[in-house]
């Protein structure tokens, strides 16, 4: 994201990116890593050369996703928040003992290409319901992780019974207060620091270390905070309409959240839950926004408990 002359972030403003001199400044310098514009996109995803490069690809609505999978059983989709999910994220190979885990790349996000006119949450949504309509699967549970929460939530009310069971974790995507009283934290605009604190219950441990990442792993994540600020910029991570069709799902929902997180808070989680008949709202203890990472098998277990329901 780029700086504008008003002192926010531009948001439709290409990341961009060098094979000479990224800034490599981490968290102990209160910077994420944004780089120079020298190198075509081409060059930028012919670097990317992680661990995810080699994991399978699903075709699906003329694209061709980066996908994840792990482990075999009652298949479940997840959908990441506002990173990609790590092949050796202790979670999912932890969760792909009980379950077969489809875990797909947003378009723009990791190496699944996004077309010039796909740029909307409306976008992915629709694409989801494809993705579930192509699966050869009669019914599959659904996960969503932070920013891939609101899109699971968009997705089980238009999917119906094709959704076995719904898993909200730290979900953003609808608006409680008025309109100048902000429910998720901006992490565009709030300092770095900020974001780091109120995103862990232990940041030191369990954050991202940017200074240990390789070139490729920090295009990885430009190219992901790029791509969502297209698509959650505004309004800022919600959609005004949503909370109304919350009521449409009807399949077991559990709606997971970490207790210290401080992106959106666990009484945001709760009022969640409030709008999904029939779901059940659970905190996971010493684990901020993102529960599967600080405490994976915590995660796991409540995961797994409630799918074999």
């Amino acid at each position: 994201m780029l700086r504008s002359d008003a002192g926010g972030y531009a948001p439709h403003a290409p990341i961009a990116y060098s094979k000479a001199g990224p800034d490599l400044r981490g968290p102990s310098s209160g910077r994420l890593p944004f780089l120079h514009n020298d190198v075509s996109i081409d060059e930028q995803r012919g670097i990317m050369t992680t661990a995810n490069r080699n994991e399978n690809r699903l075709a699906v609505a003329g694209l061709e996703l980066e996908v994840l999978r792990r482990g075999a059983g009652r298949p479940l989709l997840l959908l990441h928040g506002f990173q990609t999910v790590s092949a050796d994220a202790p979670f999912l190979d932890l969760l792909g003992r009980h379950a077969e885990v489809i875990a797909p790349s947003h378009p723009g996000f990791g190496d699944s290409p996004r077309p010039a006119d796909f740029e909307t949450v409306y976008d992915l949504v629709h694409l989801y319901l494809e993705v579930i309509e192509t699966l050869p699967h009669e019914r599959l549970s659904l996960m969503g992780l932070s920013f891939g929460g609101w899109l699971a939530a968009e997705v089980a009310v238009k999917a119906g019974a094709r959704i076995d069971r719904l898993v909200l974790v730290d979900a953003l995507g609808i608006k409680l207060n008025h309109r100048e009283t902000p429910d998720i934290l901006d992490v565009f605009n709030a300092h770095p620091r900020e974001v780091l604190r109120r995103s862990w219950h232990a940041p030191d441990t369990h954050a991202p270390r940017y200074d240990d990442m390789t070139d490729e792993q920090l295009v990885r994540v430009a190219r992901n905070r790029d791509a969502l600020c297209l698509y959650g910029w505004h309004p800022y991570m919600y959609n005004p309409q949503l909370k109304r069709w919350l009521g449409r799902i009807r399949r077991p929902t559990l709606v997971l959240w970490g207790a210290s997180d401080g992106v959106v808070t666990p009484s945001y989680g709760r009022a969640y839950a409030g709008l999904i008949p029939g779901s059940r709202f659970e905190l996971i203890p010493d684990a901020g926004h993102h529960p599967e990472t600080e405490q994976p098998k915590a995660f796991v277990d409540r995961v797994t408990a409630f799918l074999n329901e």
